[in-house]
């Protein structure tokens, strides 16, 4: 099997493999002589080639890891030594390894296999993610509890060089130095900037610092000088410069770890000698290997980003189909605002862009090089962009926090403590609002109205379609406090956009469709289906817009017109827009029959998106039962009554 591949030599049938069959598990892995595992890799990149081909799905890091997860799994004894992967876009090879290579073709469907680490799927999946940076906390931990415990398995966390920016990440590495914990860290680095290191040269002093014999001198050194500090300072000093010359930095030494590397992380045999030294050892290890994401994939290795992941690869028809006319392409959500702040920031020179690492995925390309000096990607950081952004506040500027909703959560405190007590003037874009599709829990967006709704100052806005998106943002734009617009992954639907910057009213929403008997109260991108279940239900739809300030006026005015509000929301029931719906009725005393349809209290678990708002209820046919049974008891609750 050859080692790189480019599109038209992706196999379209099954490659034959017939090393990785006989593996059904690690422990058959490592029953395989050591110069069978150069054959087993090239098998095993042939055949993730074809099933991502298959099903799409994460792509390119799977590809860059995939010598070192067949090393990981030889040298270590899997299960019972802890295998953790950070974020888990790459773990797709461990999958395949650990028995579940014939399931490959459900991956990120409905029911199938998930498209990250989970828990509950696999004993050697040790840890669930989806977020970066936990790897090495979660390592830490588990190396506590197997001293705990003195059963001596080994943990071993591999983080890539992206996640490595997080401030989560250096915070486990200072503990686990001073804990002296047991555990390894594999920094994963696919950042050609440090490619030079790997060489000859670099490789030998890799092996030569990982060796049982340099480590026994080095120990034994240390002990013989304790009595006499200047020696020891001296010793430490000459160490410290030694493997300064060969290695990048001696950050990770100062922290505590005995620093491994650069190695290549392709040179299977590298890695195996490599490891199978580390493991030896006790305390703190740090391995260094560079990798190029998407190793053996010809585009994927030019375009590391755009392959980041891949759609399912269409077969070839035999015969070319009659050509249809193009149709064009309706802009996603992202595209709606990366257009909108570059036409903020040309009509205001204050304005600026803060992404954390989600360049590509906010849309903010077009920005970064449009707007150079405005524009601040500031790494896998959500907690500095908040407060980045709060800074820029307190100084006139009009900074704008394009997020992922999953990913404020992990900078909430600051999202309250930097900006909403301040109330400071910062707009959060928040993209990803609603359950998210084939990624799963992990990034659905399900809680931002809730836990946005309970912060005071704060304004929540829920367009509808692309023009509303468009115009609240704008509309947040000019509010002069923390607001936030949320919307969506994907495309809307079709609404032309207006390019006129429109400032809408504050807190203020807009009948849609005038019925009777029930109001349905539209928060976001539901209202399509909203609206194709009033048409059969002959009920009122309303799109608020607003969460907060929730539009009072207009709910009392339907309260007073109407048998029964519905709520709509992706988002979780509790403490969603429904419920701020519910409290304001409380509080006013009005007793009235209220439906909150929204995202039950589970994590909802992957799938294509549609398949997920029809098993929450949140399609057409969804709302229209909810809605018809409900009406349904309060007419017998009438007549019981009257009787």
């Amino acid at each position: 099997m050859q080692d790189t591949y480019t599109f038209k030599e992706i196999p379209s049938q099954r490659p034959n493999t017939p090393l990785l069959n006989r593996i059904d598990s690690p422990a058959q892995l490592r029953d395989l002589p050591a110069e069978q595992l150069s054959q087993l890799a090239r098998e095993l990149r042939a055949f993730l080639l074809w099933s991502v081909g298959q099903t799409g799905g994460h792509f390119g890091a799977g590809l860059g890891v995939l010598e070192l997860t067949v090393a990981l799994h030889y040298v270590f004894n899997t299960p019972e030594d802890r295998l953790i992967w950070d974020v888990g876009h790459q773990a797709y090879p461990h999958k395949i390894l650990t028995g579940r290579r014939e399931q490959m073709d459900s991956i990120r469907r409905k029911d199938g296999l998930a498209g990250f680490p989970k828990r509950g799927e696999s004993e050697y999946d040790t840890f669930g993610v989806g977020h970066s940076s936990t790897s090495i906390s979660a390592a830490l931990g588990m190396a506590i509890a197997a001293r705990m415990q003195s059963t001596g398995r080994k943990s071993i966390a591999v983080i890539g060089d992206g996640a490595m920016t997080a401030g989560m990440a250096f915070e486990a590495l200072n503990h686990a130095g001073h804990l002296h914990a047991d555990m390894l860290v594999i920094l994963n680095d696919n950042d050609m900037s440090i490619s030079h290191n790997v060489g000859g040269l670099s490789n030998y002093f890799a092996k030569l610092l990982a060796s049982r014999t340099y480590n026994q001198v080095r120990d034994s050194s240390k002990k013989v000088l304790q009595g006499t500090p200047h020696l020891m300072a001296l010793a430490r000093k000459t160490e410290e410069h030694f493997k300064g010359m060969i290695a990048p930095s001696t950050l990770f030494e100062e922290l505590g770890f005995n620093y491994i590397g650069p190695i290549d992380g392709h040179d299977l045999p590298l890695l195996v000698e490599t490891l199978e030294n580390i493991r030896e050892l006790e305390g703190p290890q740090f391995l260094h290997v560079v990798t190029t994401k998407g190793k053996g994939f010809a585009p994927a290795e030019a375009d590391p980003i755009g392959y980041h992941a891949i759609n399912k690869i269409e077969p070839v028809p035999a015969s070319k189909p009659e050509p249809v006319p193009p149709q064009p392409a309706r802009p996603k959500y992202a595209n709606v605002f990366g257009q909108w702040l570059c036409d903020a920031a040309e009509q205001d020179d204050r304005v600026v862009g803060i992404t954390p690492a989600m360049c590509e995925g906010s849309d903010l390309l077009a920005f970064s090089k449009r707007f150079p000096e405005r524009y601040f990607d500031v790494a896998i950081a959500e907690q500095h962009s908040v407060t980045l952004a709060a800074g820029m506040a307190c100084d006139g500027a009009k900074p704008v926090v394009a997020i992922y909703s999953t990913f404020l959560q992990r900078g909430y405190d600051q999202l309250v403590h930097d900006v909403a007590i301040q109330d400071l003037d910062v707009l959060f874009a928040i993209d990803r609002a609603g359950l998210v599709g084939e990624d799963g829990p992990t990034h659905a967006g399900a809680f931002d109205i809730s836990y946005l709704r309970c912060i005071p100052n704060m304004v929540i806005m829920t367009p509808s379609d692309e023009n509303e998106t468009r115009q609240l943002l704008h509309t947040g734009l000019m509010h002069q406090g923390p607001a936030a617009v949320r919307y969506p992954r994907g495309t809307g639907p079709g609404t032309e956009i207006q390019q006129a910057l429109t400032e809408l009213p504050l807190g203020k929403g807009r009948r849609i469709r005038d019925g009777k008997n029930i109001a349905i109260l539209n928060f976001g991108t539901l209202l399509p289906s909203a609206l194709k279940a009033a048409e059969a239900l002959d009920a009122t739809v309303v799109d608020m817009r607003f969460v907060k300030p929730l539009d009072e006026a207009l709910v009392l005015e339907l309260a007073e017109q109407h048998e029964l509000l519905v709520t709509l929301e992706e988002n979780t029931i509790a403490g969603g827009a429904g419920s701020a719906v519910t409290e304001f009725l409380n509080r006013q005393e009005v007793l009235m029959p209220t439906l909150q349809l929204g995202l039950p209290d589970l994590f909802i678990d992957h799938g294509k998106h549609g398949e997920l708002l029809h098993d929450c209820g949140l399609d057409a046919e969804g709302i229209h039962k909810a809605i018809a049974e409900r009406m349904e008891r309060l007419q017998r609750q009438s007549l019981k009554a009257v009787k």
